[in-house]
């Protein structure tokens, strides 16, 4: 599933709330600095549904959003359409560039070394 950086910030909110209604999602995204009108946070959260992404259920007056998609297989779709756009499907030349940009101190490149083994 591919979400923009507003969608994006959306989800975690409610990855990290469970179920919310639009003034919880927008509390929640208020602590990160962002600002944002409750049509707004009311808007993306419609398109999310659109996209299969979120459930809403009624309660009182009121929508609950709960999340349909998990944050590790979000996390995965997005990593994997980045790995092919940009590195043309091959991990590695990911990898490469992250340490030749030098995106990664030492102790961190002894750490990834441990993980591959």
């Amino acid at each position: 599933m591919k979400l923009d950086d507003l969608q994006l910030a959306v989800m975690k909110a409610l990855w990290k709330l469970g179920s919310a209604s639009v003034t919880q999602v927008r509390e929640e995204l208020q602590k990160e600095n962002r600002d944002l009108a409750i049509t707004t946070i009311g808007t993306v959260l419609s398109r999310l549904e659109k996209k299969g992404a979120v459930k809403h259920e009624t309660e009182g007056k009121q929508y609950i959003y709960k999340s349909l998609i998990s944050e590790g297989d979000t996390r995965k779709s997005m990593l994997g359409t980045l790995i092919e756009q940009f590195f043309g499907g091959n991990p590695k030349a990911l990898v490469n560039h992250l340490v030749g940009e030098g995106e990664f101190d030492k102790k961190e490149i002894e750490e990834i070394k441990k993980l591959l083994k």
